[in-house]
């Protein structure tokens, strides 16, 4: 039997098969000149599929909204300025380590990822949302729905150049513009916001020890006060005088210590650099301090005129006293100059971030590629012809064999039934 849509095998005597080639090795291989041959008589319907399907998608082609691409092109915040801030800060003394620190630990080895993540964070793309009305532009009913068209819609990357690349995509070329712009307002805001924050949270940690320490300092001297007014008039000369001195600012620098590395972990964790320094000053500080009061200890009592038979317990008490009034006094400044920085750090503004391109409007469209996609569905249409005309032979040899012509009848029969 001749199947009706190869008017060319109507003429010819023999059926058109595709015959497979058995070799000696087992394998079997189809007849490539015969599907050639196939295909060949069959070019009219293969155009024709071709044709169609490249109609198809020049139409689609035309329907669909053609789309904008609009960007913008900003420069981050270089190390170099961190690096400043921190020859700044270490010019303030016990600061230096905090400073370094924070440094250390901000100073990424390219800045620009860390904008990249907040410039895709959930917060700005919130607000963009709210800003353009992007529910009703993108017909979404919720709030995540738009947020995941806009993200789509965005990409930000970093060049090898350092500078960040935000390009937007939409159907109008205004909002293109006006969404990438909006990224960069959106950055800056979000910048300042970070950085004042971090500068409010360590001058109001600094508030709260100086706090603590004006009230210890007091409750010091009031009881350097008693202690003279109990024992009477002391004077402290020679190497009593200068170890008080230097036990007192020795425990003040453990302290501050303590307090710069307390506010180090707030952002770092243990295994940081800033970190193991502290801790290392602060274990060779506690040798000397140890060292000292072992002196301390051995000191003669003659070194402190008290009144008679009572030099040594009169003295001993008296070092302590002083001892603890001038670590206070001495933690107290230091603390002090840390709230000062804070409070500087907190006034000033977050790190520039400058445009190099702001975004404008674009006056030709990015998209949709008509040409493209009107080739791929005439390709796609060609190789469907294909298939098609080889299925429609193969299923024509079965037919002509009876043996398989009688299997077919019954696979058909089982599947009506089965539908049935």
């Amino acid at each position: 039997m001749n199947d009706p849509i190869f008017p060319a095998e109507q003429s010819s005597s023999a059926p058109v098969t595709v015959r497979n080639t058995v070799h000696d090795n087992g394998d079997e291989d189809v007849d490539l000149v015969q599907l050639a041959i196939t295909l060949l008589r069959a070019k009219r319907q293969i155009a024709l599929w071709t044709l169609i399907a490249t109609l198809v998608g020049l139409v689609v082609s035309l329907l669909l909204k053609p789309v904008f691409t609009a960007e913008t092109v900003i420069m981050p915040p270089q190390q170099a300025q961190s690096s400043a801030a921190s020859l700044i800060a270490g010019q303030l003394g016990a600061l230096g380590g905090l400073a370094g620190g924070a440094s250390s630990e901000l100073g990424l080895k390219n800045p620009s990822d860390l904008f990249i993540g907040i410039l895709e964070s959930r917060a700005i793309a919130d607000n963009l949302v709210n800003q353009f009305h992007l529910l009703s532009v993108y017909h979404a009913k919720l709030q995540v729905d738009a947020r995941k068209q806009l993200k789509s819609n965005t990409v930000a990357e970093a060049s090898k150049d350092g500078l960040i690349h935000i390009t937007v995509k939409d159907h109008d070329p205004v909002r293109a513009a006006g969404l990438a712009n909006g990224y960069v307002d959106q950055l800056y805001q979000m910048n300042a916001k970070l950085a004042i924050s971090e500068a409010a949270q360590r001058r109001l940690f600094f508030d709260q020890q100086l706090n603590a320490e004006k009230a210890a300092l007091a409750a010091a001297e009031d009881d350097l006060k008693k202690t003279e007014e109990k024992t009477g008039v002391i004077q402290l000369t020679g190497q009593a005088e200068m170890t008080i001195a230097s036990i007192a600012n020795i425990q003040a620098e453990i302290q501050s210590r303590e307090v710069e590395l307390e506010v180090t972990r707030t952002f770092a964790t243990d295994h940081n650099p800033e970190v193991l320094r502290l801790q290392q000053e602060i274990a060779s500080l506690k040798s000397q301090l140890a060292t000292l009061e072992n002196s301390q200890q051995k000191m003669a009592p003659g070194d402190v005129q008290v009144p008679s038979g009572r030099v040594p317990a009169v003295g001993l008490e008296y070092l302590r006293k002083e001892r603890e009034v001038r670590y206070h006094e001495a933690l107290f400044e230091l603390l002090a100059k840390q709230r000062e920085a804070a409070t500087l750090d907190e006034a000033k503004s977050a790190p520039l971030i400058q445009v190099v391109d702001r975004a404008e409007v674009p006056e030709r469209k990015s998209g949709p590629p008509r040409l493209l996609i009107t080739v791929g569905c005439g390709v796609l249409g060609f190789i469907l012809g294909c298939a098609w005309i080889l299925i429609r032979s193969a299923l024509n040899n079965l037919e002509q064999d009876p043996e398989q012509a009688a299997q077919m009848h019954e696979l058909k029969a089982a599947l009506r039934l089965r539908q049935g």
